[in-house]
């Protein structure tokens, strides 16, 4: 008589392993989906503008305030004619003007009316009817490389042709509630000609959302962004036009990023808080460790003057999400990916009270948003 099994019912050792692999495969698929389930709810994605945002106004030399005109807008163009094949993707509409300067604003009321003091002073000496003579931005021997024109090429044949004069401000009043236009037009009167433009989001994005919208409506040969503080001492830009001309690729693309990491040990960083100075340290650790190799050696990401050729452009703006103060971070991974020149160049700087950065809460969201930033161009929910 044979006696019954003692012990556990144990499977084959073939259904065992089946069984454990479906388990594991199983395990493995839910946990990516959940993942990237996660990161799609994080992940910031920027509203549409407004059709009134679309729209500027500024001032008459009498002092009048203009009706509401249509700005120029090179990233509409681009990407209605993007899926055409016969263009090129570094073609975009011809510069009007040489420097476009872009001024995110937020209640700036207090510090805007210094820093466009610097700022369209220095415009008109340099590319305006102050100049005498237009003045080269490269060296003999330095002189950017131009993609070979193709027949019909017109954003290739009047690269070469571009206009070293002209320029314009566009002040980006981020939802302010205080007198920030009322200043910007105190400077479109003094400088009249459509010079000093004023644009009003109807509510407030984010210093990134201003920046990004300003850019997608530039006309310059070259755009920079500047902090509405005025901390960057603005005659630094001819460092910046002349840096990123010399590195500037076949397509005429480039990236200027100005650079405060050579004021490290000086008075002006040591005398920060400890804590600050932490959180500064702490962040730069976060972005060697978070941020792709040619970004990662970028030693200033945050410093609020940044300059990019026009054909750089669309290669950087038309894939923008990221609306808050981390947003410098990603036009620089989105460079890179695109293959993008870029270079550091250092710049005069100063602290200027009023800032409306919350150091420690802040610092938080910004290593925050670094995280989903990466997490959502790794995983696919970010796409170029």
């Amino acid at each position: 008589m044979t006696s019954a099994p003692s012990g556990p019912l144990s499977l084959t050792p073939d259904l065992s392993w089946q069984l454990w692999l479906l388990v594991l495969t199983t395990f493995t698929v839910t946990s990516a989906a959940l993942l990237y389930a996660i990161i799609f709810i994080a992940a910031p994605i920027p509203r549409a503008p407004r059709p009134s945002e679309h729209l500027y106004r500024t001032s008459t030399p009498t002092g009048d305030i203009t009706d509401p005109q249509r700005l120029a807008c090179w990233h509409d163009a681009y990407l209605a004619q993007r899926s055409n094949p016969a263009k090129h993707a570094s073609d975009v509409e011809p510069a009007d003007v040489f420097m476009s300067l872009v001024v995110p604003a937020y209640n700036e009321e207090a510090r805007l009316g210094a820093m466009l003091e610097e700022t369209c002073a220095f415009l008109e000496s340099e590319y305006g009817a102050a100049a005498a003579t237009p003045k080269p931005t490269v060296k003999a021997g330095h002189a950017p490389k131009r993609r070979k024109q193709a027949n019909g090429d017109a954003a290739a044949e009047t690269a070469g042709k571009a206009t070293t004069q002209g320029w314009e401000v566009l002040v980006v009043s981020d939802g302010s509630t205080d007198k920030t236009a009322d200043v910007a037009f105190q400077f479109a009167r003094r400088y009249p000609g459509d010079r000093v433009r004023v644009v009003t989001l109807e509510r407030n994005r984010g210093k990134g959302g201003a920046t990004t919208h300003g850019l997608r409506h530039v006309r310059g040969v070259h755009a920079v962004f500047a902090d509405a503080d005025g901390a960057s001492r603005f005659s630094d830009l001819s460092k910046l036009v002349f840096a990123a001309e010399k590195v500037a690729d076949a397509d005429g693309r480039a990236v200027a990023i100005g650079s405060r990491a050579h004021m490290v040990g000086t008075p002006a960083v040591v005398s920060r808080s400890a804590i600050r100075n932490f959180l500064m340290h702490s962040f730069h650790l976060l972005l060697w460790m978070l941020t792709p190799r040619e970004t990662s050696k970028i030693k200033d990401t945050q410093c609020g003057f940044k300059l990019f050729t026009r054909s750089s452009l669309p290669f950087i703006v038309p894939h923008m999400h990221s609306e808050g103060w981390i947003f410098d971070v990603e036009m620089l991974m989105l460079a890179e990916a695109a293959k993008i020149p870029m270079v550091e160049v250092p710049i005069g700087w100063k602290e200027v009270g009023g800032s409306k950065l919350n150091v420690v809460w802040d610092s938080l969201g910004m290593a925050w948003g670094l995280a989903v930033l990466r997490a959502a161009w790794a995983v696919g929910v970010y796409r170029v």
